[in-house]
């Protein structure tokens, strides 16, 4: 048997005290209430004016790469089922820094992404109250939601379900009301807007837009990570993950690419408004380009619930990491503490910074939070992603020579398949560097990973030297009492 085991078993041990109550159903529509929000619903359009009509491709490479993670992260959740999840398996695998840096960064990632949600509530609500500012929306909400993340883990869960049931629904209906008008029915099916998908206008922007929309189409698949999260409060870890990693990703991949072919079959994707007018969701301009008013107020409701629930799902993701950070001796004693329900409530408190530094950015920024924000927190999710993908090549290697039981999922064409995955993710994040508006990815990410890096260091060379301490004072008392 080999080390990682005993150690594996040891790092589960010390996050004990979460409430194992989330169905695989559960889990399944919370990772897609986590991933189908401001990404597809508000992001798309930075894709559609990056890539024109192509953006549908940019979706079909951005399915393959959420296929590989979830391959590679479904076999070291099923070993690991643990609330640390993927900054657990990078410490055990890859090393102490490793770990470290996956969860604080998963972690400030998760903060900035409940704040950029908060922004595009308020984007959604000022489409309705233009008068009333944008942080007394960010506050309201941000209330609402810090009480159902504090009141138990099997209440978050059911909630966030029907959430999330309300945009799959909605998705599906959107799409079915774009299959009709594509095959005849209603106003926008003229050939004018059918001429997108002549391959002169189809590839407008040549290949180069094709994968510099990558850049925005990737965050619509952040967040399908979460499943690998919630294996710490799931009934049967080894059924469930499986099984709702599957049935969730194929889900995302059909809502992704089915609505990018309604989006770019009604509308003209140069009606779509570039990323620094972002005022509205594409979504609702389809309806109103159809003049359908009912519809389109309906539809800014959805994609409002759309991103509450994504704001619910990274409030969970963000406490459930700052729990594993201090059960880990990453962060104070303070932050691993259950109440009787279960919930990390310190932890939770302290995750809520986010939504401070949501309300600050609207009132500072009110034309480009959203913007901005989203630049910030792609950094932090493309990291990890890239850091899963590294941390399998460990993994897989370390679990296949210690003689472990057999997982019932395996990743096809191991190694290649992880490597391919980290360097089409690595890709990515040198991309923003050119894609305008995306430069803080780089410009805020780097200069955060040198930060926690030297603080990783300190705080190590500080544990060490206390244990260091209490060895030499334990074998001095040995000596003095031989």
């Amino acid at each position: 048997m080999s080390d990682s085991e005993p150690r594996g078993a040891d790092v589960i041990a010390k996050e004990q005290g979460l409430s194992r109550e989330l169905s695989t159903r559960q889990m399944a529509m919370i990772a897609i209430g986590g991933a189908i929000g401001t990404g597809l619903f508000l992001g798309s359009s930075l894709a559609v004016r990056t890539a024109g009509p192509a953006v549908i491709l940019s979706y079909v490479l951005g399915a393959a790469i959420a296929l590989l993670l979830m391959s590679a992260l479904s076999e070291m959740a099923v070993a690991h089922p643990t609330a640390g999840s993927f900054g657990v398996y990078a410490e055990l695998y890859v090393g102490g820094w490793a770990g470290y840096a996956v969860r604080y960064t998963y972690w400030a990632c998760q903060c900035i992404a409940i704040g950029g949600e908060a922004t595009a509530v308020a984007i959604y609500c000022r489409w309705w109250f233009p008068q009333i500012p944008p942080w007394i929306w960010i506050i309201v909400f941000s209330l609402m939601l810090v009480t159902v993340n504090a009141v138990g883990v099997g209440n978050f869960g059911e909630f966030e379900y029907w959430f999330a049931m309300v945009k799959v629904i909605a998705i599906l209906a959107f799409i079915l009301f774009g299959v009709v008008v594509l095959l005849g029915f209603g106003p926008a099916s003229s050939p004018t807007v059918m001429q997108n998908f002549a391959p002169r206008n189809f590839f407008a922007t040549g290949a180069s837009g094709i994968w510099m929309a990558m850049c925005f189409v990737i965050f619509s698949y952040i967040g399908t990570e979460v499943v690998a999260v919630t294996a710490g409060e799931a009934r049967k870890p080894d059924e469930a993950i499986p099984r709702a990693m599957r049935s969730m990703v194929f889900r995302l991949i059909f809502f992704y690419i089915a609505s990018m072919v309604v989006l770019i079959g009604v509308v003209p994707w140069t009606d779509i408004q570039p990323g620094a007018d972002v005022t509205a969701s594409p979504f609702v301009t389809v309806f109103r380009l159809m003049r359908i008013p009912a519809a389109t107020h309906l539809m800014n409701f959805v994609v409002l619930t759309a991103a509450l629930s994504s704001m619910n799902c990274d409030l969970y993701l963000a406490t459930r990491m700052m729990f594993s950070l201090s059960r880990a001796g990453f962060a104070p004693r303070l932050f691993g503490e259950v109440n009787r329900r279960g919930v990390p409530l310190h932890a939770l408190m302290l995750s809520t910074l986010g939504l401070v530094i949501a309300t600050l950015t609207a009132l500072l920024y009110p034309s480009s939070a959203y913007v901005y924000l989203f630049g910030i927190a792609l950094f932090g999710g493309l990291f990890v992603w890239a850091m899963i993908f590294f941390t399998h090549l460990f993994f897989r290697r370390a679990w296949d020579a210690g003689g472990h039981r057999a997982l019932p999922v395996r990743m096809p064409g191991y190694p290649y398949t992880s490597i391919l995955g980290m360097l089409l993710v690595v890709g990515i994040i040198v991309t923003t560097w050119w894609v305008p508006g995306m430069r803080p990815t780089i410009l805020s990410g780097l200069p955060w990973l040198a930060l926690i890096s030297a603080a990783y260091f300190v705080q190590h060379r500080r544990r060490a030297g206390i244990a260091s301490h209490k060895s030499n004072e334990e074998s001095n008392q040995q000596a003095a009492s031989s």
